[in-house]
């Protein structure tokens, strides 16, 4: 019998236009050297992310949906000490972002994916394992009925405070305000985490160091601003 974390459990489509050959095969021959495997998805809270490197790397950065992966590609060209986690359901998205690592020759010995639900992945790291978590423009799912899948949820939170270290930082970004609104909400009330916006321009501007997504740059489906959340645990 198929166990749950061998299964995919996300919703929406796995795949949306078809794989050109240089995609498909960048999936068929990279991917498996990077991928976090389904045995080490226990969902026991029990997973070390040093587990899943060759060597010790200072800080360890978890990126949620990463899309086609240009958020973490360059956050990999910036820094070579840090181990980074990536989750991304889609096989466009995957295929993406492995070809330009590919095509860029960027080293993967500090970087691991995982090809499906993030939560998998989330319940199976151990305590007090990562430096940060990015959220970076989640599915709103805008239909009321359909809120409870939004990946920010209290009981998401309570995971998101158990991965990381005291004075990690959770930051997550939205152009849509009713997520924005639904993001905060949630995380201020959450007894973990601290926003750290003391005035608008925090929330309104990004950092002087931030890379934005393609999805950001090009202002998808009409949104006319972006909004820039950065919450640290405080206990």
């Amino acid at each position: 019998m198929t166990s749950d974390h061998e299964k995919w459990r996300f919703y929406g489509r796995r795949a949306g236009r078809k794989l050109n050959a240089a995609r498909q095969s960048v999936l068929d021959e990279l991917f498996p050297e990077l991928e976090i495997k389904p045995e080490q998805l226990t969902e026991d809270q029990s997973l070390a992310p040093s587990s899943l490197f060759s060597s010790s790397l200072e800080k360890t950065v978890l990126e949620i949906g990463f899309g086609n992966g240009e958020h973490l590609v360059e956050m990999m060209r910036r820094t070579s000490d840090t181990a980074f986690i990536g989750a991304e359901p889609f096989f466009n998205g995957m295929s993406a972002f492995l070809k330009q690592v590919q095509d860029e020759n960027i080293p993967t010995d500090n970087v691991r994916v995982l090809m499906d639900d993030a939560m998998i992945l989330v319940r199976s790291l151990e305590a007090n394992c990562l430096d940060e978590i990015y959220i970076l423009n989640p599915d709103p799912w805008h239909k009321t009925r359909h809120h409870k899948r939004r990946i920010v949820n209290p009981d998401n939170l309570n995971e998101f405070s158990r991965l990381l270290k005291p004075g990690g930082k959770l930051i997550m970004s939205t152009d849509v305000p009713d997520l924005a609104e639904w993001m905060v909400t949630h995380a201020i009330n959450h007894p973990d985490f601290k926003w750290e916006a003391e005035c608008a321009d925090d929330w309104r501007r990004p950092p002087k160091d931030w890379i934005p997504t393609r999805y950001e740059t090009k202002r998808a489906k009409g949104a006319d601003k972006m909004v820039y959340l950065f919450f640290r645990k405080i206990s």
